[in-house]
């Protein structure tokens, strides 16, 4: 199977993981597109979505899938979403598709959060992806100089807004040894939105896609 393969393969796995009559929490990303295209095969089942993204909403909303503000909704059954990197404890980095603040405060709200990704996304250390943060226009000089204190190689990500009108910075070189401190550690910087280290709340169950199948982790 190739990764395209892998990807379907878990998208389609958690759409068991989806309760009838419930709010879905949709994620952004290539693999969250394969649940999002299997989603709109139920959506007769489900009162509807809060999307993670504009770029989401509008696939939905293309589905014929209803989608909600999220404070609109009194909560999110399950909240289904890709990750750039995960470890065997469902640590997670995310944001390559930079949506990282809007997917933590979805997953923040939903009761179950899973992990859906193909088996080249499972790391022993994160920290071989670039780690994502959002930041505020005027902070980004700032963290990036902090961010090289701390032995990261900053990127701008240029051209590329996001849909809060924030930036990110993109950081090369770190070694995530404990995910939990370093998401807490860096969260507190002035200017910083979001890291994105999803491990103060990892997912729940991690959807793996393999050549042997889709693995429940």
């Amino acid at each position: 199977m190739n990764q395209d393969e892998l990807k379907k393969a878990v998208a389609k796995a958690a759409l068991d993981y989806v309760q009838p009559g419930t709010i879905v929490g949709v994620g952004t990303g290539s693999t969250a597109n394969y649940f999002i295209d299997y989603l709109a095969e139920i959506k007769h089942r489900i009162e509807g979505t809060v999307a993670s993204s504009e770029a989401s909403a509008e696939r939905l909303r293309a589905h014929g899938i209803p989608v909600f503000d999220l404070n609109e909704v009194d909560g999110v059954a399950v909240y289904v979403d890709g990750a750039d990197e995960t470890t065997i404890h469902r640590h997670l980095i995310k944001g390559g598709g930079g949506a990282l603040t809007r997917e933590k405060v979805v997953a923040a709200v939903a009761r179950k959060f899973v992990c859906i990704a193909d088996q080249t996304k499972l790391v022993d250390v994160l920290g071989a992806f670039p780690l994502p943060l959002e930041v505020i226009p005027m902070a980004r000089s700032y963290i990036a100089r902090e961010m090289v204190k701390l032995g990261g190689r900053p990127e701008w990500r240029q051209g590329f807004v996001t849909d809060n009108g924030n930036h990110i910075l993109d950081v090369h070189n770190l070694k995530i040894l404990d995910p939990v401190a370093m998401e807490s550690e860096l969260n507190q910087y002035a200017g910083m939105v979001t890291v994105g280290i999803f491990a103060r709340r990892p997912a729940d169950v991690l959807l793996l896609g393999t050549e042997d199948g889709v693995k429940t982790i």
